[in-house]
């Protein structure tokens, strides 16, 4: 985005599932758009692969120069739920928060993510999906790069299980 445009980042959301819908059509109506998207790692039927998914779902940035574009259209725009507006105005996007998002980015684009587990020995967690799904135990430890250690209450007794870190969250 230029800054000599006068052009700044405003905040659309997409129907369910309609980012690439949204973007294609507000790219052919000639608005600049930003769609940060990251990898998720994906586990299905004894395999993992990472797909890429928006790291916003439902939502994306269009840039509008609000004295030379028509902003109005982007409203009835096939794939665009709505322009997030305050009051009958667009709401904008604080100086800076694209500029961050993009300078996370990798090289093919996607946006990197930390996802160590900020947890502490002793921490309670909850498993997010899987057999353990919904149970309640303490961190122990990250296991390798990918998974944590936790302990669950099981039979009266204390069990240590190893679960990929994006199963587990904070209690």
């Amino acid at each position: 985005m230029s800054e000599a445009t006068g052009a700044r980042w405003y905040v659309v959301q997409t129907q369910v599932n309609g980012e690439a819908k949204a973007a294609q059509n507000l790219q052919r109506q000639d608005h600049e758009i930003y769609l940060p998207r990251y990898l998720k790692r994906r586990r299905h039927a004894r395999k993992v692969d990472l797909i890429a998914k928006p790291l916003f779902p439902r939502y994306m940035f269009v840039a509008i120069d609000m004295a030379t574009q028509r902003w109005r259209s982007i409203q009835s725009t096939f794939g665009v739920a709505c322009l997030v507006t305050n009051g009958d105005d667009p709401a904008t996007v604080p100086e800076g928060v694209i500029h961050a998002l993009k300078a996370r980015e990798d090289d093919k684009g996607f946006v990197r993510l930390d996802s160590r587990p900020i947890f502490a020995p002793g921490d309670k967690v909850r498993v997010l999906a899987g057999a353990f799904m919904d149970s309640a135990g303490l961190f122990s430890g990250l296991a390798d790069h990918d998974r944590v250690s936790i302990l669950l209450e099981m039979l009266g007794r204390k069990v240590r299980v190893l679960l990929d870190a994006d199963m587990v969250a904070a209690a």
